[in-house]
């Protein structure tokens, strides 16, 4: 009899192992994936839930993207949806919590066959509610960019697009493009969005030239540099940043155009706008750097006008040498300004 009992408990015992594993299977075949939950949501049109739902789910950071199921829905319908989703995300506190949602919605937007002009939407509403798009975002919209560009589309055209789905190009959305096209050295092509932000009624601000100019520095293609530059300063009245011009006069060094920098110095100083003392340190020793010594005594004495006084080995450089090529009459004007400063 108690072998009986045995045997029947051991059988139970073995049966309950995989009765167990049917049942966790069960339950968790029953509990809805992250897209399956995010598509419930779209169909209720509770719009505001898919934040929440993104933010709490670990599937959030894994393939596929929660929005593919969007895939399957004509291009109108689809438009229209993710706009009532953008729309829907305006009134959400804090903003950073729709961060995750807009992520989403770009990757899936820009990776689709025709992203724009909805991934431009999608951007300009990332922005506005304060968040950055995600870094690999420049990778994805520059090359969508610039497959539209090479089916002979111009910005303006392509900017004004977004028109048609009831949002209007502004700065910030192209500043964002200009700074991915810069970050995958589509410098050219940068600077066309730069020229065309007017034609689409979007004024061109610091962020705007910044980024261009930085490029520019960082290839050496100073020329350009310069030339928008005085752009920004001539035709929009934009007062250039002093680390913009740091950059320009030290790429202007590196390439041994000396003079244009003490050219582009003058010409700031000239349109009434501030020049750091960077600037000039970097103009100095560029010059002395070319044995541009009487350059130098100029530059040194435009810097004392504005009450600063170059480094001492600088000094003792520019001094011997306007001494060295005979310009004793300027080496003493330029000691005099020392003492005057007290040095």
């Amino acid at each position: 009899m108690v072998t009986s009992v045995t045997k029947i408990c051991s059988s139970l015992f073995r049966f309950r192992e995989p009765f167990l594993q049917y049942c966790s299977i069960r339950i968790i075949s029953s509990i809805p994936t992250l897209e399956e939950s995010v598509r419930a949501a779209v169909e209720a049109k509770k719009y505001q839930q898919i934040p929440d739902l993104l933010i709490a789910s670990k599937e959030s950071c894994q393939n596929p993207n929660p929005f593919s199921f969007l895939s399957t829905f004509p291009q109108h319908l689809r438009i229209k949806i993710i706009d009532e989703i953008l729309q829907s995300f305006i009134p959400v506190r804090p903003r950073y919590r729709c961060h995750v949602a807009y992520s989403f919605l770009l990757s899936y937007t820009l990776q689709s066959p025709d992203p724009f002009p909805l991934a431009l939407a999608i951007i300009q509403r990332t922005l506005r509610s304060g968040c950055i798009p995600v870094p690999q975002t420049q990778l994805f919209l520059s090359n969508a960019w610039l497959h539209r560009q090479h089916q002979s589309q111009s910005v303006s055209n392509l900017l004004l697009e977004m028109q048609s789905i009831g949002y209007n190009p502004d700065t910030g959305t192209c500043n964002y493009l200009i700074s991915s096209l810069c970050a995958v050295d589509r410098l050219t092509d940068a600077v066309n969005v730069l020229n065309g932000m007017s034609g689409v009624g979007c004024v061109p601000n610091l962020e705007s030239y910044s980024a261009v100019i930085g490029a520019m520095c960082a290839v050496r293609r100073t020329t350009g540099a310069a030339e928008k530059m005085k752009e920004m300063v001539e035709k929009i009245g934009l007062t250039p940043r002093q680390e913009t011009v740091v950059k320009v006069v030290a790429a202007m060094r590196r390439n041994k155009d000396i003079r244009r920098a003490v050219d582009l110095i003058e010409f700031l100083q000239k349109a009434g706008f501030p020049v750091g003392f960077e600037s000039y340190e970097l103009g100095v020793e560029g010059c002395l750097e070319c044995g541009e010594f009487i350059l130098a005594g100029k530059v040194v004495m435009r810097m004392t006008e504005r009450g600063f006084i170059p480094y001492i080995r600088a000094r003792q450089k520019v001094f011997e040498g306007l001494v060295s090529v005979g310009e004793q009459e300027l080496a003493s004007a330029v000691r005099q300004k020392f003492v005057e400063l007290k040095s």
